[in-house]
């Protein structure tokens, strides 16, 4: 089907076959719905190889290029270990059981409960040895409410929640398919997806990955520009709009364009008559807790932070877009010495989304003095940008730009005025990242827990990126919940979130300070060597292709050639 520019009438007719589309969905048994996942785990590893073709085409990367290995792990890898998530969900609501059976699950800080979301089995343990991820709940929830209330929209697959449009995001390209996925399965809404723009040379290939879903009638793609999805969002048989983009579109769609949109916004007067749910991205923090690191942990920080802003050249929503540091940590200077470094010695790319060399050109202009361009002028680094009322505070640049500021103190002192500076200072919510050597954490012991509950964020990583949250299937993804039509920051609702959980607040990722076998002397027991995520991964390319095929297909004969790749790497 390509449906293109489709004007009202092509709508409609779409609708309609959502309409009867979702009669089907409502008369499928869970187990039959397992099958319509299983139909698309085969057809995402028959077409993972064109998928990642197109989409180093977009991206305008070069055949043989490492930075492969991004498209693969953001991409096919992530849908199908999101499709085998939800596939054991719906397996034990099947057979009787919550879905949260054999997880484990604690307390957390401020009367909450933590689950263990990764790992769960021998394969995770293996693959992301010293990785761990918990779904904390919001606080007041208990453990037994969790397990009552797992299944969502599948606890009572024969009530179906309407057509909703998703509209796709253009930066990485499992997010579109599974939003997708997510009104399917947790809220029992048929889909039509309309894509971004920018991906519009991926539909052949959804529609493939999507082809049961689509002769069922329960889910429709299309292209086009701002009219189309306008067009799309108003049609009177659309119940539902969920968005991934930025909140400037969202409050488009909310209260109107122009300046008459935003005279609608000051009175709280919506235009939308419709449910909405967004993930907005926002201006995402780096704390970097002071501590006595070596020579080599100071170059691994400054690569892991590097690829925190520069994953697919800036263009995510989770990107780092502040380092807050401490003005009276000894080894300031030389980590930032390191930084630079990283930053300039990244893999070279071309800036593909559109805008970035303006965004880029604007950051510097704004910026006189403090402004630093690197590697071919194409990143920027904003140093000793003053921790108060920048313009880097405010707006996600979207862009290769990395703003550095700093805050007096150490220890708890420090990382408190950091918590309170990101949660009240920085706009939006959903993704916070720690870097703390695992000495000063254990030295901080329950204060430094503590800092990790108050920051109000959606997803937390501690030595990790919070990049790997999106990447854990079972693990929820979206703003800090309490955002409202008026204030969205970044975004209403969550996605992902294999287990289908309700109550929940945030996720929270912790990851190895350093990389196997320097893991060992820093009292960290792990075997994870350079993630295949870092932009500085020599084999990500090759590790990513055997991830996927593993994520399609687990099984012990294909770990020996992850192992090996990922080790090179």
């Amino acid at each position: 089907m390509n449906a293109t520019n489709a004007n009202s009438a092509s709508l409609t007719t779409l609708v309609e076959e959502l309409r009867r589309g979702e009669e089907t969905w409502a008369a499928l048994p869970l187990g039959a719905r397992r099958e319509l996942l299983a139909a698309l785990s085969e057809a995402t590893q028959k077409h993972a190889q064109e998928w990642v073709d197109v989409a180093c085409s977009i991206k305008q990367l070069p055949p043989g290029s490492q930075l492969a290995g991004e498209e693969w792990i953001s991409g096919p890898y992530a849908l199908l270990t999101s499709v085998g998530a939800l596939a054991s969900t719906l397996g034990a609501l099947d057979a009787g059981h919550s879905p949260l059976d054999g997880f484990r699950i604690s307390k957390a800080p401020g009367d909450r409960v933590a689950i263990r979301v990764l790992p769960h089995n021998v394969f995770d343990r293996l693959l992301l040895n010293g990785f761990r991820t918990e779904v904390w709940s919001k606080p007041g929830v208990t453990a037994q409410q969790m397990k009552t209330a797992a299944g969502l929209g599948q606890r009572t697959p024969k009530k179906t929640g309407g057509v909703g449009v998703v509209l796709g995001a253009g930066n990485i390209f499992s997010i579109a398919p599974l939003d997708t996925l997510y009104e399917l399965f947790a809220h029992n809404r048929v889909v039509l997806l309309k894509l971004n723009p920018i991906t519009d040379p991926l539909q052949p290939v959804l529609e493939k990955v999507f082809a049961r879903f689509i002769e069922l009638g329960l889910v429709r793609i299309i292209t086009g520009g701002v009219d189309v999805g306008s067009a799309a969002v108003a049609h009177p048989g659309i119940g539902h709009v969920h968005i991934t983009g930025s909140v400037k579109s969202h409050d488009v769609i909310v209260f109107g364009p122009g300046d008459e949109g935003q005279a609608r916004k000051a009175r709280g007067e919506v235009l939308l008559d419709k449910p909405i749910t967004s993930e907005l991205g926002g201006v995402s923090p780096t704390i970097v807790v002071p501590g006595d690191w070596s020579k080599r942990d100071l170059a691994y920080q400054a690569e892991h932070i590097a690829t925190q802003k520069l994953h697919n050249n800036g263009y995510n929503c989770i990107a780092s877009q502040v380092l807050v540091l401490s003005d009276d940590w000894p080894q300031k200077e030389a980590f930032l010495a390191a930084l630079r470094k990283a930053f300039s010695n990244a893999p070279a790319r071309p800036a593909y989304y559109p805008g970035s060399n303006d965004r880029c050109t604007a950051a510097v202009d704004l910026h006189p003095g403090i402004a630093r361009r690197t590697a071919d002028g194409s990143r920027v680094l904003l140093e000793e940008v003053p921790a108060s009322g920048d313009i880097a505070f405010d707006e996600e640049y979207f862009a290769p730009v990395l703003t550095i500021t700093s805050l007096p103190g150490q220890g708890q002192e420090f990382l408190s005025r950091a918590v309170t500076f990101a949660n009240e200072q920085l706009e939006g919510t959903l993704g916070a990242n720690v870097v703390a050597h695992p000495k000063t954490i254990r030295a901080l012991g329950a204060d430094f827990t503590r800092a990790i509950g108050d920051l109000r964020y959606g997803t937390v990583a501690v030595n990790a990126w919070t990049g790997v949250g999106y990447l854990t299937p079972m693990a929820t993804w979206g703003a800090f919940p309490g955002h409202t039509l008026q204030d969205a920051q970044s975004g209403i609702g969550i996605v992902h979130n294999g287990l289908l959980l309700d109550g929940t607040e945030r996720s929270v990722v912790h990851g190895p300070f350093s990389p196997f076998p320097r893991s060992l002397f820093n009292g960290q027991f792990t075997l994870s060597p350079r993630p295949p995520w870092f932009v500085t991964n020599r084999t990500a390319a090759v590790t990513g292709r055997l991830l996927t095929a593993f994520a399609g297909r687990p099984s012990w004969a294909k770990l020996p050639a992850v192992f090996a790749s990922a080790l090179r790497g």
